[in-house]
């Protein structure tokens, strides 16, 4: 089982990767505080594995509450429920959320638990291959407001990642391939070698073959514990991590998070980015292609639907949590396997860019 440590000093912890590791006691004996446990899940992953888990944790008072899937129950009322059943449960300082599900059980539930009596401990179980590679990893919880995604959060490590990947053989094909997008990322942003890995195995990975997972799995949540280390509070180096998220979480946002996946918003919005990388003259020529050609032939979308102003987009952006001192604070390539950070793109630029991207 491939244990990749996040370095942190005393905030530090593991990040766990294999297959049938749900009902491992002896894992949660050792990862498991003393009090109370809440496992938090949400309607679709809860049939499929919520008894599993449960019956790998040793003799311990555990509940749980299930909340409706997907981005739009990522809200303000739903983490109050989940405060709500804790204080029900006199939960005290020395209990633990666990959070069983995707990227959006995981800053739910991790929010709740930042948020209650000042910090309790969680635990992330991601379930979809987006939530293992990314959202599981470097303490970002959140819920969405209405006029942004992620608007509301706080910093709080998990206590442990477990990332057992046989559960995305359940995935939808649809939530599989969104995932696939931030394993692009990190390519993109930091390693040509992992990039080239990946355009040589796109039937492997559409497969979903097991050692191919594993391995993608691992590569990728090194790249995250690695940059986390580095850069806790995205102060810095971290928010190389946000390509094509600014332009993605416009996009979420003006379809009202009903349109798009995660995953398919940042594919998108990395091309944008790509494109205007190229477009000022910091990445060669050929690099949007490049990119755009990996994720369609992993089934991604990669071009802004025509309907959708740009204007829309922009509006959106500027709300977004990246910019500083009033400026756009946007990702961008020097080429295919390294980002940097630009803060000097005309609201010209970032239009030409987007609409290259239709």
């Amino acid at each position: 089982m491939p244990v990749i440590e996040v370095e942190l000093g005393d905030a530090g912890y593991p990040v766990c990767i294999g297959a049938n590791l749900l009902a491992n006691t002896p894992w949660w004996s050792a990862h498991l505080p003393d009090g109370r446990v809440l496992v938090v899940s949400d309607d679709r992953v809860a049939p499929l594995y919520l008894d599993a888990l449960l019956a790998g944790l040793p003799d311990r008072a555990a509940d749980s509450l299930v909340l409706p899937h997907g981005e739009t129950a990522k809200t303000v009322e739903n983490w109050s429920r989940i405060l709500d059943r804790l204080i029900a449960l006199q939960a005290g300082r020395d209990a633990c959320l666990v959070a069983l599900g995707g990227g959006m059980v995981g800053d739910l539930g991790g929010f709740a638990a930042a948020t209650y009596m000042r910090g309790i401990p969680f635990i992330q179980v991601p379930t979809t291959l987006l939530a293992q590679v990314d959202a599981s990893v470097g303490g970002k919880t959140a819920v969405n407001h209405e006029r942004g995604k992620n608007l509301i959060g706080a910093f709080h490590q998990p206590r442990a990642v477990l990332a057992d990947v046989g559960t995305l053989d359940t995935l939808a094909e649809r939530e599989y391939g969104a995932g696939l997008a931030e394993v692009v990322k990190y390519g993109m942003i930091r390693d040509a070698e992992f990039l080239a890995w990946l355009e040589a195995r796109p039937a492997a990975i559409l497969a979903r073959d097991p050692e191919t997972v594993t391995e993608l799995v691992t590569r990728s949540i090194r790249h995250k514990a690695e940059v986390v280390a580095a850069d806790e509070r995205e102060a810095g180096v971290r928010a190389l991590l946000n390509f094509g998220h600014s332009f993605g979480h416009a996009l979420e946002t003006v379809t009202a998070y009903e349109r798009f996946l995660h995953g398919e918003a940042v594919a998108i919005g990395m091309v944008v980015a790509a494109r205007l990388s190229e477009l000022r003259a910091l990445a060669p020529a050929g690099t949007a292609e490049r990119l755009a050609g990996l994720l369609a032939g992993l089934g991604l979308p990669t071009r802004l639907p025509a309907e959708i102003p740009a204007r829309r987009i922009i509006d959106c952006m500027g709300l977004d949590k990246k910019n500083l001192g009033g400026k756009q604070r946007l990702i961008l390539l020097h080429a295919a396997g390294k980002a940097m950070i630009d803060s000097d793109s005309s609201i010209d630029q970032i239009t030409q860019a987007l609409e290259a991207s239709r």
